[in-house]
């Protein structure tokens, strides 16, 4: 079924996911959040070589709807050239399946969402759509109870509420929204609604201890919206409108965590004996040539 509806993509997705910056990570939840806005990251790809390969196979398969097959045939290649070898969920066929699912679904699901995202809060579009509506995708095999409680769910475009259940809502999770004009209200007999109050699932993580709260219903580290950070073409806002977002996201922190996050990488690199005394070009030069960050 996902074949099927991401077969056909669309400029926003496709410029979402270029615009992501190719990071290496060990875990999967080196990256949380929004954060994965503006980061492409494979859980245990740590040389750039091979990000940059896994991530070209990515966008292929968004541009030009390669099958969850044709990905994992690609996947199988650019393992074997990079001599990449530990990596989860190797050494098994089902292992390996599950992998390069994940992989290509979560990748696909979360660029769609975002370009859907970015269409849906183009100001023209609001102008004549201000209301979003929750849709639960009654395909799923094994559907989340809260997902189907939250179908039909009409909120204004600007409530909270989209900010942590923007689908997808967690690993393999195909709900979607999509935008109602007030005449669509009236003509579908619809209402507006009041977003239940569900509660949170806490959760420890095992290797920290560290506890973290997510709404009840989302997978760790999706409780939030797919492209929201993703800055919009702010040069199509009147000012104050692009004033407000950017003012959002100084809010919201967004701006401080890339930059404590590149601070860190920073630092990291300078105790590298081999970037050892260099600063600034110099140092930048000398990591995109070690491959450690694309070129």
């Amino acid at each position: 079924m996902i074949s099927a509806v991401f077969n056909q993509p669309f400029e926003e997705q496709l410029a979402f996911f270029k615009q992501k910056v190719s990071l290496p990570t060990q875990r999967w939840d080196d990256i949380q959040r929004a954060a994965h806005d503006r980061a492409f990251v494979i859980a245990g790809a740590m040389k750039a070589d091979l990000i940059t390969d896994l991530r070209g196979a990515i966008e292929k398969a968004i541009a030009q709807g390669t099958t969850l097959d044709e990905f994992r045939r690609d996947f199988k290649n650019i393992v074997q050239k990079h001599g990449w070898t530990g990596w989860k969920g190797e050494g098994t066929k089902a292992g390996e399946a599950w992998r390069t699912k994940v992989i290509w679904e979560t990748n696909l699901l979360t660029s769609h969402a975002a370009g859907r995202y970015a269409q849906m809060t183009d100001p023209e579009l609001l102008a004549t759509r201000p209301y979003w509506q929750y849709r639960h995708a009654d395909y799923v095999a094994r559907p989340r109870p809260l997902h189907v409680s939250w179908h039909g769910l009409v909120l204004p475009a600007n409530h909270p509420w989209f900010k942590t259940h923007w689908p997808p809502n967690g690993w393999g999770c195909h709900c979607k929204v999509r935008a109602l004009s007030a005449r669509d209200i009236e003509r579908l007999n619809l209402s507006i609604s009041t977003p239940p109050d569900d509660g949170f699932d806490e959760h420890i993580d095992a290797k920290t201890g560290a506890v973290t709260q997510t709404p009840a219903g989302i997978d760790r580290g999706w409780d939030y919206a797919p492209g929201r950070t993703w800055a919009p073409a702010l040069e199509k806002y009147p000012e104050a409108l692009a004033r407000q977002v950017v003012n959002e996201y100084a809010r919201d922190g967004v701006f401080e965590r890339w930059y404590h996050k590149l601070e860190a990488m920073v630092e990291n690199w300078k105790q590298d004996p081999r970037f050892s005394g260099l600063k600034s070009d110099k140092l930048v030069v000398a990591v995109r040539e070690a491959n450690e960050i694309p070129r």
